[in-house]
This record gives structure tokens, sequence and C-alpha cells, in this order.
């Protein structure tokens, strides 16, 4: 492998894009539809030349990274043409490597590579990425290659089938955006004393990174704390009760979202079997 080319360098293309250059890959080339983060991508990765289209990008690189968003890259497989050897990758959690089958048809090796983490702008992409955990999905020789990046990286990685990525990346979904999610809503009701949601938000921190500690190094089901892990029904009780009153919206998920932590609170051993059922009445009704 040689000349490495990127089409569509946002947050994932330019953290790849400028990390494997500095280990030493050659990062010759990027094409975006928005020139002026083609420019942005080249200027940062020494030696990477700006294309104004794919396939002139596609006709010169030996491995192509598709980091469009998830929609366009059927598009762009479909309308580049392919070589045969040529190595094409494209780095989403959801599709599969199915969705490049127009570059396989023309003899092209495919593969997808997706790394475990959150990439919520440039400068947090590039800080984030090396040390993830990487899913891949291909065979040799792309396979091979696709280790050889994440080892460079400082990752680790896991192999995937077509038929598993979608319910990976419902997990990953669950476990970071939907995180974002609940810390918005958690904090959003702090309005009800007047405290604004940012000034929340720095008051949850400690314990946001304290939760982040306890799963990393006590485990589950050892981390959870909290009412339901003590088996305090009377709190439970009180919060389904201000939550009726103050914020209803939020009662059958709070409700949900209890109900699938009793379990993690039995295993733990610190919810007896009869304090876990009064939580499932209470929670169920």
């Amino acid at each position: 492998m040689d000349k490495i080319g990127f089409i569509g360098v946002g947050k994932v293309g330019t953290a790849f894009g400028v990390r494997l250059a500095e280990k030493g890959f050659r990062i010759a080339g990027a094409m975006d539809i928005l020139p002026q983060e083609s420019a942005r991508f080249a200027a940062s990765v020494d030696g990477c030349r700006v294309y104004e289209t794919a396939q002139a990008l596609a006709d010169e690189m030996d491995f192509v990274f598709i980091t469009t968003t998830d929609d366009a890259i059927g598009e762009v497989a479909t309308e580049v043409r392919w070589t045969s050897g040529q190595m094409v990758v494209h780095c989403s959690g959801a599709n599969s490597t199915a969705v490049l089958a127009p570059a396989r048809d023309r003899g092209s090796y495919v593969g997808c590579i997706h790394p475990c983490n959150s990439f919520a702008s440039i400068e947090q992409s590039l800080e984030n990425l090396p040390g993830s955990t990487f899913t891949l999905e291909a065979e040799e020789p792309v396979l091979g290659e696709l280790k050889r990046f994440v080892t460079a990286l400082n990752g680790s990685w896991m192999k995937l089938c077509e038929e598993d990525k979608a319910l990976y990346h419902a997990s990953v979904c669950i476990a970071c955006n939907y995180f974002y999610t609940l810390v918005h809503l958690a904090t959003d009701l702090w309005r009800h004393f007047d405290i604004s949601q940012s000034d929340a938000v720095d008051a949850f921190m400690p314990i946001l990174r304290g939760t982040l500690n306890n799963i990393e190094h006590v485990g589950y089901p050892g981390c959870l704390t909290g009412p339901i892990a003590r088996g305090d029904v009377t709190t439970i009780r009180k919060h389904v009760e201000a939550l009726t009153e103050r914020e209803p919206r939020l009662v059958p998920l709070y409700k949900a979202l209890g109900l699938e932590t009793i379990p993690i609170g039995v295993a733990k051993g610190t919810l007896s079997r009869e304090k876990a059922a009064e939580l499932k009445a209470l929670l169920a009704g």
C-alpha cells in the first residue's frame, strides 16, 4: 500500500488522516464537497493534495477512505469507477461493507473500520481517536491493513460480521448519544430551582467523572450506587411523586430506567429480592 486518500474530510476523516500521517502513513489526497474542508485537511498533512472530484482522487490512490456522512457512502461507492486491486473502506458504525458492493464488483477490496468513540469537533476528534477500540469488518488483504492502522493508533480491535453492525451501533448510541440526553434531562430539572443548565452541568461533572471511574475500576454490578442499589423504596416513591407533580413527561422514562436498574442491584447483592419486588410494583404501576 502506498498512497492513501480521503473522500469526505470532516471530524472522523480528519482524525484518521492527521493521526495516520503522524505515524508515517502516506496521506496523499483529500476531497470534500466543501472545498474549504479539503484545504483545511491538506494544510494539516504534509504532501497531501486537494482533488476536485472523488473520481480524480480515486484514480490516483491505492487505499481510499470514504469518510462522508453515512447516507453518502453508497452514492460515492456507486458513482466512482474503482479499479481492481484497490482498497476501499468506510468508517460507518451502522453500515456494513455491503454498501461498498459497487467497488467490490469492480475488483476492489473493501472493508469498514469504526472507532468506538465520540467526535464532537475537529480538535476533540484528534484527541479522542488514539487508543480507541475499533470494530473491523473486512477480509484479507484489507483486514491486515486495518489492523496496522489500529496498532499505529495505539488502539485495540474486534471483528464484526455484517449482520451485527446495526445492533453494535445501537449499543454505541445508547451508551454515548443517549448518555448526553440523560444528562441534559437531569440538568434541565434544575431550572425548577432557578439554576441554569450550564451551572447544573458544572455541578454534575464530579459525579459524572466518579460514575465513569466506578464503571472502569469497579465494574458491573458493583459500580451501581444510589437508592435502587440500597433498596430505598421510600426514596424512589418520593422521586416518582416529585416528577409526577413537576415534570410528568419524565415519569415513564424514570420508571423504565428504574426497572432496568433493579436487576443490577440484585446482582450486586445489596438489593434484596423482597425490596426488588416492592420496587418493581412501584415502577411498573
